[in-house]
């Protein structure tokens, strides 16, 4: 596997681009678009709130009964999320907008929106969007970029990644974009996210490598503990790397599955680092867990823990608060089994030894709490799996973005 510069025009075949229609914003980029010159299988998984956005329920339908997608169109300000009939209208106008610019079936496009809740999107302005992100649109690493740019609500920053692997002697991509930096909780995915490839697979072995890869990665972050009603993660496969179709887990599979894996896995990680208002990426590692499902609750519930995501903020190891977070997680363990250590990059540092807090030393452990990336490593000690989630500290700028979101 080779990491390369890009995200959704990576691949062979994808173009994007991002554009300035005034959906909600004023002097900055606010639509995007990703095609694919030839028809793709499509795969996606979906916000698990019973409160589901109009492009939700777009989306599912299109992957779920349309033969193949080819465009997805996405909006950033509005999310188009408790909008009733006319929310879905203007999901089906903006798809046959689409259609129209691209000369491909309305069943062939996907949509997304983000953004405020409860507020109906303007027909005119995505439709004279589509128009220009038709004529804009480019397979160059730079159009890439500018869609990731433009689906940004609350983000600092674009998030993208791209590697390229071998099979049958061809070059397959996969790269991807996602945007999130709130409301996000491990129910699903993300908020929104597109990965796009050349490989050529079948439709079901595409949605299953989605289904099982998305419960290590997307599912294993959190930002605040709220599930968005707009939740949505795409994978769309245009075969045009030239590889024997994929149709069976066999080797070929394996890779693609490894692949699809890193590029979520970034993706995600860089999401969590991206939190609103964090300061510090907050890994948490459970290693020698008794089952996999175990390793991924424990690990999930230390890093949803607001208590110890605000320690992690104050540079503090109060790490009995990751403790307790253990504790109330639902897995059922031997408390004096269990060994703690605060980790970054560069130093590790016991705490917890069998249960009992050791006598450590506060300023080495505030100089590891002080990087950018901070890691619990917790060692159950019961069985051979393992699990980790990714999440962010919790810092009075999150109060404050959230305070006044909606002006």
């Amino acid at each position: 596997m080779n990491i390369i510069e890009g995200g959704v025009t990576a691949a062979m075949g994808f173009e994007a681009a991002g554009v300035e229609a005034s959906i909600k914003y004023q002097n900055r980029k606010d639509m995007a678009l990703i095609y694919s010159k030839l028809p793709c299988k499509a795969a996606g998984v979906f916000t698990s709130n019973i409160v589901k956005a109009a492009p939700v329920l777009w989306d599912k339908e299109v992957v779920s009964n349309s033969p193949y997608a080819q465009a997805v169109v996405v909006n950033a300000g509005i999310a188009n999320a408790c909008t009733g009939k006319q929310g879905y209208d203007c999901c089906k106008k903006t798809a046959g907008a689409a259609a129209k610019c691209l000369g491909i079936s309305e069943d062939a496009v996907l949509v997304a929106s983000t953004g405020v809740i409860g507020m109906q999107l303007p027909v005119e302005r995505i439709a004279a969007g589509v128009e220009l992100l038709v004529k804009n649109k480019a397979d160059t690493i730079e159009a890439g970029l500018q869609a990731a740019e433009a689906i940004m609500t609350t983000d600092t920053i674009s998030k993208q990644a791209a590697v390229t692997i071998e099979i049958d002697g061809k070059t397959v991509t996969v790269g991807g974009m996602c945007k999130g930096s709130g409301m996000i909780h491990p129910n699903m995915c993300t908020m929104l996210g597109f990965v796009t490839t050349d490989i050529a697979i079948s439709k079901e072995l595409l949605q299953e490598a989605l289904c099982e890869d998305v419960r290590d990665t997307f599912n294993m972050i959190s930002v605040d503990g709220d599930t968005s009603t707009n939740d949505t993660l795409i994978v769309l496969a245009n075969g045009a790397a030239g590889n024997p179709e994929i149709r069976t887990k066999d080797e070929d599979y394996g890779k693609f599955k490894a692949a699809l894996n890193y590029v979520n896995t970034t993706l995600a990680k860089k999401m969590a680092g991206d939190g609103e208002g964090a300061t510090a990426l907050f890994e948490t590692k459970v290693i020698h867990a008794r089952t996999k499902e175990d390793a991924r609750i424990l690990s999930r519930s230390v890093i949803s823990s607001n208590l110890t995501k605000a320690a992690i903020f104050g540079h503090d190891a109060n790490l009995g608060r990751a403790f307790c977070a253990l504790g109330y997680s639902g897995v059922d363990f031997d408390p004096e089994k269990v060994d703690l250590y605060l980790e970054n990059e560069e130093k590790t540092l016991p705490v917890y030894r069998d249960g009992v807090m050791l006598d450590y030393s506060e300023e080495e452990a505030t100089q590891i709490l002080s990087a950018p990336e901070v890691r619990i490593l917790v060692d159950m000690k019961a069985g051979d799996f393992e699990a980790a989630a990714w999440g962010c500290d919790l810092t009075f700028d999150y109060v404050k973005i959230n305070a006044d979101y909606r002006s």
